[in-house]
């Protein structure tokens, strides 16, 4: 069973590169029991989950050592207060904006799909808001695909995947939302959670991290 890798570790927090394919808690069933909480608690028994991401995503994961940690990671998730960027490869060519800083902003409501969960979708009625800035980076012809970064202003589950897939752009790898073609085109989702930077509810500092996808 492979170690996480540690980005970066004090007495009050830890920061760790998820792999893909790789559970963040466990799931239900014995088949589901391996997951980076628990390969992290066999080394570092006080670690908490403070935040998740979905099985099929890599990246910078945030885990606390203590509960007032926790707590205190918990607010500034929920006042927005941390700060994540994402790269991911998008099917087809999606061009870059013309606006100042060439950054985009989709702004569509998401709601659970019942009848096929764990599915979202985009639900203008029943949808909770939810917004995603996105600048596209570099469009590769051999592929048709584009390289783009992603900020999550909400935190939605599959947030990233479904309003990519509503802008016409499902990403590469992805089995849930995007057609057999475009899953076919890579051998995982081409999704990664690259930066990281909140303010260290310790000490006051200004932590920032950064992760470079391996596609």
């Amino acid at each position: 069973m492979e170690e996480v890798e540690v980005i970066y570790g004090d007495e009050c927090l830890l920061v760790f590169n998820k792999p893909a394919g790789l559970l963040s808690v466990p799931g239900r069933g014995e088949d589901k029991q391996d997951c980076l909480s628990s390969r992290v608690q066999r080394r570092y028994s006080d670690a908490l989950i403070v935040h998740r991401l979905d099985m099929a995503t890599s990246g910078l994961m945030l885990m606390a050592r203590d509960l007032a940690t926790q707590r205190a990671l918990g607010r500034l998730f929920e006042n927005r207060e941390v700060h994540k960027r994402y790269i991911a490869v998008v099917n087809d060519c999606l061009p870059r904006l013309q606006s100042p800083d060439g950054w985009g902003l989709i702004d569509l409501p998401i709601v659970v799909d019942w009848p096929h969960r764990p599915l979202r979708i985009v639900d203008r009625t029943h949808g909770k808001p939810s917004q995603t800035r996105w600048r596209a980076m570099e469009y590769d012809g051999i592929t048709n695909s584009t390289r783009v970064e992603l900020e999550p202003v909400t935190g939605r589950s599959h947030q990233l995947r479904v309003h990519l897939q509503a802008l016409g752009h499902p990403i590469l790898g992805d089995t849930l939302y995007a057609p057999e073609n475009v899953q076919a085109k890579a051998p995982r989702l081409l999704l990664h959670a690259a930066a990281l930077r909140l303010t260290h509810p310790g000490s006051g500092r200004l932590l920032s991290f950064q992760s470079a996808p391996d596609f």
